[in-house]
């Protein structure tokens, strides 16, 4: 199994707290775009954001990878977005494991603030699709390791 570490540095057991997903099987794209969004805020407020988002009342802003993205009329500032379902749920996995990984810790969940929050690139996976005359056509899997730090405030 390999070893894991974090790129958020300055990393101190008495007010941090860290959870992590690794290898997860969603777009890096909008894992990179709901990282940007929920930076910031509370876990219990980017709980209920991205509880939202899985309902498809609320959609992520997509800031960077926006060709060819609809426009959506609840976005206020900033109208290009999204509902990425299946990675909205990778990440409230992760933040409900700081939310308890913070109460081990003897830190109070309703104060930590989301200091460090990152989605970037996994490992590859290798797949072909056949096609007629004995070809073949790649057909890759980009995993994505999911980050999050909070602080109490």
């Amino acid at each position: 199994m390999p070893q894991y570490g974090y790129s958020f540095e300055g990393f101190d057991p008495a007010v941090h707290v860290r959870a992590s997903g690794r290898e997860v099987n969603i777009s890096p794209k909008a894992a990179r775009e709901i990282a940007v969004t929920i930076r910031g805020m509370s876990v219990a407020k980017a709980i209920d954001r991205l509880e939202q988002v899985v309902k498809m009342k609320m959609p992520i802003a997509f800031r960077r990878h926006k060709i060819q993205v609809g426009h959506r009329s609840q976005l206020q500032g900033f109208p290009i977005g999204s509902f990425p379902v299946k990675a909205a749920k990778a990440y409230l996995d992760v933040l409900k494991n700081l939310q308890g990984n913070s109460e081990f810790k003897g830190l109070d969940p309703e104060k930590v603030k989301i200091i460090h929050a990152a989605g970037y690139s996994g490992r590859v996976i290798k797949d072909f699709v056949p096609r007629a005359f004995g070809r073949s056509s790649p057909n890759f899997h980009q995993l994505v390791h999911i980050e999050v730090v909070g602080k109490e405030v």
